[in-house]
C-alpha cells in the first residue's frame, strides 16, 4: 500500500441515490483519474486519487461527502484490520516520522455506521491501537492531525451483525461542502414558495450541470430562484424566467404559516444579496416557455431546473387565439389569458429548448415526476429522448404513496440547427396528464386499493413479529385506557 494514495470517502447516507451521479460529474468537472474499490449504496468508499491536492479537489464541490481520509488500513475483521495497519506503518515509517513526534498534538475520533458504541467501548477500540508510535499529546480541540477509526455494521437497522462488516482507519484531510445546506437553508431564507427546491437537492443538481465559476446558467421555470442561489454559490452567472407574475413580483399568497403579507423587499435578487452572490445575478423576466424569446444564438453552459407538475403549480402557457386584442395605448393594461401547458409538451419543448441553447457538452438537469400505483411499473423506456442529447444519470426520488419522481442529466453531443419536433422520443406514459394519474393514477377501484394496503400492512406486522416486536391493538388499548379512566372518575366521586 503506497502512501497517499487511497482514500476513504465518509458519505452522508441521505439521497443515497444521488450520490454516484455527483461523485461522477464532479469527476468530469475536474477531470480526476480514479480507481474505485467500494461504489455501492454504503457510506463508506475506497477510492484512489493520484495525491491530496486532487481528493481536496473533490470535497471542495461534494455536497454527498461527510469527509474524505487517507487510507490506512481497511479490513473485514479485527485481526485482518490491525495486521494491515502494522504493516502500513512499518513500511512508511520514513513518511510518517513528522506525524509521531513529541511537538505534534493529536486525536482519535471513533465512528460507526449502524451501530451505538457506548464511550466505554470507543476507549477500548482507541487502546488497541496502542502500537502506534503516538508521542504528543492528545489535542481535543486543535489537534495538529487526526485520526478516524470507523466501523460498518451493515445497511439494515433490524438485522445488524455479530461483527462488523468493514473496519478503516485513516488520517482525516477534509470535509465536504454540506455546510452549505445550512447556510442556504430554506428556513431563513428571505423569498420561498409552495414549490422551492430543497437547499440539499438544488446543490447536486448544481454539481450535476458541472456549475463553475463564470458559466451561464439558466432556469426557465424559475420560481423563487432556489436553483439560482445554488449556480451562484459556485461561481455561475444566472438567469431565470417564468411566467407567473404574481410570484415573480411576491404578490402570491405567503408560503410561510407565520406570514400574513408578503413583505415589499421580497424577490429573486434579495436571495442572492442574501448569500452575497448579488454580482452573479443578471435577472429574472415573465416569458412564456412555449412561446420562446430568446435569439437563436444565445448559449448557456447549462440549463437547471423544476418545471412545475400540475399539482401544487399550475402549468400555464399563453393562450393562442386567432382574433388578437388590439392594444391602442399604454394606458390600457392586457392581461393575456393562459390555457393547461400540458407535461408532455413541456418536456418536448425543454429538449427542444436546450439542444438549440446549450453549448456544446454542456448539461440539462431537470425534474420528471412518476406516478402510479406500483412503483416497479417505471421503466427506463419512459425517460424522454432527444438525438442531441445524452443520457448521464437517472436517479429517483421517492416523494410519497406512489408518487416519486426522477432528477435526469442530459449532456450535449452534437450541434442541433434546426427546431424540429421528430428529434425528440416521447413515451406514450407521457403523454397521460399528470394531475389525473397523480389523484387517479389507474382502474384499480377503491376497495382494491384498500386491500392492497391491508395486505401491505399484514406484511409489515407479520415481519414485526418475526422480529420480536410486540404488536397491540391501538384500538382496544384506547378503550381500555378510557373505561380505566371513567373508573377512577367514578370512584373519586
Amino acid at each position: 500500500m503506497s502512501l497517499s494514495k487511497k482514500y476513504i470517502l465518509w458519505f452522508a447516507q441521505e439521497h443515497v441515490e444521488f450520490r454516484q451521479a455527483e461523485f461522477n460529474s464532479l469527476m468530469k468537472l475536474f477531470n480526476i483519474q480514479h480507481i474505485d474499490y467500494i461504489n455501492d449504496n454504503k457510506p463508506f468508499w475506497v477510492i484512489e486519487f493520484p495525491d491530496d491536492a486532487v481528493a481536496l479537489q473533490y470535497a471542495s464541490r461534494s455536497i454527498a461527502l461527510r469527509a474524505i481520509l487517507k487510507l490506512w488500513s481497511h479490513g473485514k475483521n479485527y485481526e485482518t484490520f490491525h495486521k494491515n495497519l502494522n504493516h502500513f506503518i512499518e513500511q512508511n515509517q520514513a513518511h510518517l516520522s513528522s506525524l509521531f513526534t513529541k511537538e505534534t498534538s493529536f486525536k482519535i475520533t471513533v465512528e460507526t455506521y449502524n451501530k451505538h458504541l457506548s464511550q466505554k467501548e470507543k476507549i477500548e477500540r482507541i487502546e488497541s491501537l496502542d502500537y502506534l508510535p503516538l508521542k504528543g499529546c492528545v489535542d481535543l480541540q486543535l489537534p495538529n492531525v487526526e485520526w478516524w477509526y470507523a466501523e460498518f455494521w451493515g445497511l439494515d437497522p433490524t438485522n445488524v451483525p455479530d461483527k462488523p462488516e468493514d473496519i478503516f482507519f485513516g488520517q482525516w484531510l477534509a470535509n465536504g461542502q454540506r455546510h452549505l445546506i445550512k447556510e442556504i437553508s430554506l428556513k431563513n431564507r428571505k423569498f420561498i414558495g409552495n414549490t422551492s427546491m430543497d437547499a440539499q437537492l438544488s446543490l447536486l443538481m448544481a454539481n450535476q450541470a458541472l456549475v463553475k465559476p463564470g458559466d451561464l446558467v439558466f432556469d426557465p421555470f424559475v420560481g423563487t430562484g432556489s436553483l439560482l442561489v445554488s449556480a451562484a454559490k459556485f461561481g455561475g452567472y444566472v438567469l431565470g424566467a417564468d411566467i407567473d407574475f404574481m410570484m415573480l413580483h411576491a404578490r402570491a399568497r405567503p408560503s410561510r404559516i407565520t406570514q400574513r403579507v408578503r413583505d415589499k423587499d421580497e424577490s429573486v435578487r434579495a436571495n442572492l444579496e442574501q448569500y452575497n452572490c448579488s454580482d452573479r445575478y443578471l435577472d429574472v423576466v415573465i416569458a412564456d416557455f412555449s412561446n420562446t424569446l430568446w435569439r437563436n444564438d444565445l448559449k448557456f453552459d447549462s440549463i437547471i431546473t423544476d418545471p412545475p407538475y400540475g399539482i401544487r403549480e399550475a402549468t400555464e402557457k399563453i393562450e393562442t387565439k386567432h382574433n388578437k386584442t388590439e392594444i391602442k395605448n399604454s394606458a390600457n393594461l392586457h392581461y393575456p389569458s393562459t390555457s393547461r401547458y400540458a407535461l408532455h409538451h413541456l418536456y418536448q419543448d425543454l429538449l427542444m429548448f436546450a439542444s438549440m441553447h446549450l453549448k456544446l457538452g454542456g448539461r440539462l438537469v431537470f425534474w420528471l415526476p412518476f406516478c402510479s400505483l406500483f412503483r416497479n411499473d417505471y421503466t427506463d423506456d419512459i425517460i424522454p429522448q432527444h438525438v442531441s442529447l445524452t443520457l448521464i444519470s437517472n436517479s429517483e426520488q421517492i416523494l410519497m404513496g406512489r408518487t416519486s419522481r426522477r432528477l435526469l442529466t442530459y449532456e450535449k453531443h452534437v450541434e442541433s440547427n434546426h427546431f424540429v419536433y421528430d428529434k425528440v422520443i416521447l413515451h406514450p406514459t407521457l403523454t397521460l396528464d399528470f394531475r389525473e394519474r397523480y389523484f387517479e393514477s389507474d382502474d384499480v377501484s377503491r376497495s382494491e386499493k384498500r386491500m392492497h394496503r391491508a395486505k401491505q400492512r399484514e406484511k409489515g406486522r407479520l415481519e414485526a413479529l418475526k422480529r420480536g416486536k410486540v404488536i397491540t391493538d391501538g384500538r382496544s388499548f384506547k378503550c381500555t385506557m378510557n373505561r380505566q379512566r371513567f373508573k377512577e372518575i367514578e370512584e373519586n366521586n
